[in-house]
């Protein structure tokens, strides 16, 4: 299973809105693909369509009382795609880590016996602490969403600087598959200007697909259904379509689960 973590410890930059997108347009590709949602909003739970009455048992469980990742996994309404939910106790789980020696790598552990996946796709929260931690642990590569706004260079720095320590204190293999452009916008004169820059400084690792900013993107999840269920036409949904077709180009060759 291609593991895959969705991370910038900025929050509002559409991290959650790529998560949930992307997950979907992998499942409609055939990939057997599961979503676990690290974040204690639980917003990709309530974007996909997964009430709090159904969250039974969460990536807290998983995390915090080694509950067995399928028993937390629940299927979507979206053909091929899996969930597991968050909800707010996750919100406790950075200072109950810190009592673990394995602190860093409780995900990890859970998510290696997955056979029933081809790709796992983790959406981490706005922060650099111990979830995001066992994501960059638990990943073989790293996704960054990336506003186009002033601070954003300043904002992954930082992030790159974390993923360095994580590879070379918990995962070696931890790799960067890509940055992607969020909330684009033409009409803006600093939009260009910051995709220009990032584009110079990061080169080839910048998808060359942009997310536009799109009122469809941000009424979805009021729905309780990504964008490309709630309505495939829209510029936004559109791009993440092209987005996961470049996403899958820079992927290995998908092992089919059993």
């Amino acid at each position: 299973m291609i593991r895959i973590a969705i991370a910038n410890q900025k929050g509002g930059v559409g991290k959650t809105t790529t998560a949930i997108n992307l997950a979907t347009a992998l499942a409609a590709t055939g990939w057997r693909t599961l979503l676990v949602d690290l974040d204690p909003q639980g917003n990709a739970s309530t974007g996909i369509g997964v009430g709090a009455h159904e969250r039974e048992r969460t990536s807290y469980d998983v995390l915090i009382e080694g509950c067995p990742l399928a028993e937390a996994t629940l299927a979507t309404r979206i053909p091929g795609l899996d969930v597991v939910p968050a909800t707010v106790d996750l919100s406790g789980a950075e200072v109950e880590l810190v009592g673990f020696d394995d602190r860093t790598g409780r995900l990890k552990s859970a998510i290696l016996g997955d056979s029933r996946h081809d790709v796992c796709l983790i959406d981490c929260p706005p922060s650099l602490g111990l979830l995001t931690l066992n994501a960059l642990t638990a990943a073989d590569t790293l996704l960054v969403p990336l506003q186009c706004e002033f601070f954003a260079l300043e904002g992954l720095s930082h992030l790159l600087n974390t993923v360095e320590q994580v590879q070379q204190r918990f995962n070696p293999a931890l790799g960067i598959v890509g940055v992607v452009l969020t909330m684009f916008d033409r009409r803006n004169r600093l939009t260009d200007q910051v995709a220009d820059d990032v584009r110079s400084c990061l080169g080839g690792l910048v998808f060359d697909t942009v997310i536009p900013r799109n009122v469809r993107l941000s009424e979805a999840p009021s729905h309780g259904l990504p964008a490309l269920v709630y309505d495939h036409t829209c510029a936004g949904s559109q791009a993440y379509m092209a987005l996961a077709r470049e996403l899958i180009g820079r992927l290995p060759e998908r092992r089919i689960a059993a």
